[in-house]
């Protein structure tokens, strides 16, 4: 099972992860995850956890903070993710959400508050360190209008790492590689 793991203030049911449900069809899900970190990693642990023990495989594919968490969490269990615009030190990039009251989500409007506590917390689940580099593609656009690609790309350096020309923090064109997601998942 490929677990879709959307960027923050997203949902599972955007633009992207819908692209992705369509081609991979019934061997993905694309769910809308709490906007509180440690709720969002617990969710996600207990799914993947699920599916271990049912000796299932289990993949992770990342968008932005999402790509923070597939990080975090193929390191813990020894997954494969492919990593697209990958936060890596999301409690800088997320910082100007301190002191706001309200967080619009970018899918439907709905609020959600999110606290410097929230962005402290995303500290607990940095990787310092890649046990199996080779278990991960890192898929970035240097015209990122939200993050800076070549901090993904300095600290994802061991990765199977792509870097494209222009772009947007969306990753324009990412049906172009969901062949080669597919391959890498299922080969």
């Amino acid at each position: 099972m490929i677990i879709y793991i959307h960027g923050f203030a997203s949902s599972g049911f955007g633009s992207k992860p819908q692209k992705f449900k369509e081609y991979f069809e019934d061997e993905i899900m694309t769910l809308s995850l709490p906007t509180i970190p440690n709720l969002a990693i617990d969710t996600l642990e207990q799914i993947i956890e699920a599916f271990l023990s049912k000796e299932e495989d289990v993949f992770l594919v990342g968008s932005s903070l999402g790509g923070f968490y597939a990080l975090f969490l193929a390191n813990k269990y020894d997954l494969k993710a492919v990593l697209i615009n990958p936060a890596i030190n999301p409690w800088g990039s997320l910082d100007r959400y301190d002191g706001v009251d309200f967080v619009t989500n970018f899918y439907d409007n709905s609020r959600f508050e999110f606290t410097k506590g929230h962005i402290k917390s995303l500290k607990n689940y940095e990787v310092d360190f890649l046990k199996n580099p080779q278990n991960f593609i890192t898929l970035l656009q240097e015209e990122d209008e939200v993050l800076d690609f070549s901090e993904a790309a300095l600290k994802l350096e061991d990765t199977e790492l792509i870097i494209e020309e222009g772009g947007t923090h969306s990753f324009d064109g990412i049906e172009r590689y969901f062949r080669k997601i597919n391959s890498f998942f299922y080969n």
